[in-house]
């Protein structure tokens, strides 16, 4: 068996290879090709695979934004919508709070994706108990049809209330529509979302609707030419909840997708999380263009079921990524007040860093690195020379704006960054409940590890873990993902055995609903059933989620153990456990199927050498906070009974490893490098 995994940044392209059969794993690096990212996909994938390999794959596994991307963008379909009578203006109204920027006075809600004009009142009316209270009007169907048609709407986003009790009348306006002869993209609220919440849930229809078309035609294109180029195996690409689903569901289900790129380097870290036995995970994704963190606890990323795109909601599983513009393209500059910033604005790709000698001018996180001599080697993967004395005539005109040498700005633009870093990873593991001094930090990405001495620094941790590959993790990290199919139902019920009878029923319904939806994603292994519920105090407005373990249908264990297991988990996420009667919200229904052996992957065979790098570098060291000279090691020769000591930089093919003074840095199991101070464990 065959696997690739292929990871858009918004620098770099990354195509990770694996063959099970010979143990081979192969990578590479190219430059991202935006507006057309399929572009730098297939180029990518020939150049990985040339000798005939693409042929081979069984499964072609992908991380992608372009649906955020059209949603931020404003790039997609004129969309009419279908709403019940009275509620047209649901998606105007929103909710009444504001929390894109709280301290702005002048502050304006960006408009809704289907303007007033576009939407429809249509009768009838189904209750909150899925009884229909008047029946639908096909009258109102018919004439909305043709004023849409008469707007040039170009699709349907049809969103009645209670839909997600009973969705006869959403069903009956499809039939009447197709009837009529209507043969465009008509998207209907309960087969994105069966959850409560009807402003949420039209949301994500809209927004569902809103990107089809756009990720719809770039999985065809993609589809069609890696078919050109021998590929008959599967295509998959990952959900913002984690796993991956196949081309054909994602074409139908894209909301899923929204933060599919950033997800797989979680899911990757998550994976050595469990083969390392580390509890608690902290990934520090830096890539060109931002820096992503997420948290892993006990092997599996957190997970939320509602996000937030451009100011609307989307109700989907949704891995907590943050993310800030601290990646290696991010620009300095001086703000009006005369102190230095970094990002969010960055080179990108196109010109990139000043260092690539692309044509860039603006001094960037990337530029200060190599002013500092923390790369010591010229080329970069990607086909990328970097050339110091760019770099340095980009820092200069800051310098001389501030009264600073190019050192000293280049230090301050480093530090800026690691710090912004560390207070976003400080927010996330926070706000869980946990403290980040004792989890291990996992940095990859092409500047990651670069940044793994001073985070570990910035957040006093104990380890730090540098994966095999980590310029290319991500990619790498979608070769340990699971096909994953998900559904959720709301469904208010007593935490008792007749509510738990009735949950029950409801997972039962929605495995079914799964298994008809859309082909299976093919796997040679046996499919995994899991589930959750949402669980809430009665009387509050929001939940938490909780595992269950379920076997042929049945929840296995009962009301007791569950509402215990809810009241640690709010006892560690609010600090306090109430005296009151505990509810089901929600009933979550989840089918896994693992796409490899789960030692195929593990990457023992070390990264590729670079060849023979100097014995020594000059390069600044952040902790003596002047220079050193540091020792260059080529990772793919660290022993496995021998430490590094730092002040030394660790070369591999796709990124470098910059193991600080005080710091030492040994090889792990699996072909990880573990960072520690002097060697503390």
């Amino acid at each position: 068996m065959a696997l690739c995994g292929v990871d858009v940044g918004g620098t770099f392209t990354d195509v990770v290879m694996v063959d099970e059969a010979s143990g081979e794993l192969s990578v590479t690096k190219v430059r991202s090709s935006h507006p057309t990212p399929d572009t730098a996909v297939i180029a990518g994938v020939e150049q990985i695979g040339e000798g005939g390999v693409i042929p081979r794959l069984d499964y072609f596994v992908h991380g992608t934004t372009v649906g955020l991307n059209a949603v931020i963008e404003g790039r997609g379909p004129r969309l009419a919508m279908f709403a019940t009578r009275g509620f047209r203006d649901v998606l105007e109204m929103r909710r009444s709070n504001q929390t894109e920027d709280p301290y702005n006075l002048f502050w304006h809600p960006r408009p809704p994706l289907i303007p007033r004009a576009l939407r429809f009142p249509i009768g009838g009316r189904i209750s909150a108990a899925g009884e229909v209270v008047a029946p639908l009007v096909p009258e109102d169907v018919e004439r909305a049809l043709a004023e849409a048609a008469d707007a040039g709407a170009e699709g349907i986003v049809v969103a009645f209330i209670n839909a997600y009790v009973n969705p006869e009348h959403e069903r009956e306006v499809e039939r009447i529509l197709r009837d009529l002869g209507y043969e465009g993209e008509v998207t209907l609220s309960h087969r994105v979302s069966r959850e409560h919440r009807e402003y949420e849930r039209t949301s994500t229809a809209t927004v569902n609707g809103f990107i089809r078309p756009h990720v719809s035609d770039y999985l065809v294109r993609l589809a069609e030419g890696l078919s050109q180029r021998g590929f008959a195996g599967t295509s998959l690409i990952t959900r913002s909840g984690g796993g991956a689903l196949t081309f054909a569901e994602g074409e139908q289900r894209p909301f899923e997708t929204l933060l599919s790129g950033p997800v797989a380097g979680v899911e990757g870290a998550a994976y050595l999380g469990r083969r390392l036995d580390r509890r608690q995970i902290i990934t520090a994704d830096v890539g060109g263009t931002s820096f992503d963190t997420a948290l892993v606890l006990d092997g599996r990323p957190i997970v939320k079921h509602e996000g937030e795109i451009a100011g609307m909601p989307v109700q989907t599983p949704w891995v907590d990524v943050r993310s800030i513009g601290a990646g290696g393209g991010s620009i300095a500059s001086v703000d009006a007040g005369g102190l230095l910033r970094v990002g969010p604005r960055s080179a990108g790709s196109d010109p990139g860093p000043a260092a690539y000698g692309s044509g860039g001018t603006e001094p960037t996180v990337t530029d200060a690195a190599v002013a500092l001599g923390m790369f010591p080697v010229a080329d970069l993967s990607g086909e990328v020379t970097l050339d110091a004395g760019l770099a340095e005539a980009a820092l200069r005109p800051l310098g001389d704006r501030l009264g600073l040498s190019v050192q000293e700005v280049a230090v301050g633009i480093l530090r800026i960054a690691a710090s912004k870093m560390a207070d976003a990873i400080r927010e996330i593991t926070v706000e869980s409940g946990e403290d980040p001094r004792t989890a291990v930090l996992v940095a990859f990405g092409g500047a990651g590890p670069l940044f793994a001495t001073q985070l570990a620094d910035e957040l006093n941790l104990a380890e730090v873990v540098v994966p095999p590959f980590a310029g290319v993790f991500s990619a790498w990290g979608l070769l340990v993902t699971d096909a994953v199919q998900v559904r959720s139902q709301t469904r208010l019920l007593g935490l008792d055995d007749a509510g738990l009878a009735e949950a029950e029923a409801a997972l039962a319904e929605l495995y079914e609903e799964i298994a008809g939806s859309t082909e299976e994603p093919a796997s040679p292994h046996p499919a995994t059933r899991v589930a959750s519920l949402d669980l809430r105090y009665v009387g509050q407005e929001h939940h938490l989620t909780v595992p269950i373990e379920v076997e042929d249908g049945r929840i296995l264990a009962d009301a007791a153990a569950i509402e215990g297991e809810f009241a640690d988990r709010y006892l560690r996420a609010f600090g306090a456990a109430l005296p009151a009667e505990v509810e089901v919200v929600a009933v979550r229904a989840e089918i896994r199927r693992s796409l490899r052996d789960s030692s195929s992957v593990d990457a023992t065979a070390r990264s590729a050498a670079v060849g023979a790098p100097a014995a020594q570098a000059r390069a600044y060291s952040m902790q003596a906070d002047d220079w050193r000279e540091f020792q260059v090691v080529d990772r793919a020769g660290l022993a496995a009974d021998a430490a590094v000591s730092g002040p030394a930089l660790l070369v591999e093919g796709t990124t470098i490893t910059y193991v600080d003074e005080g710091y030492e840095a040994c090889l792990g199991e699996i072909g990880t490098v573990h960072l520690t101070r002097g060697g503390a464990t």
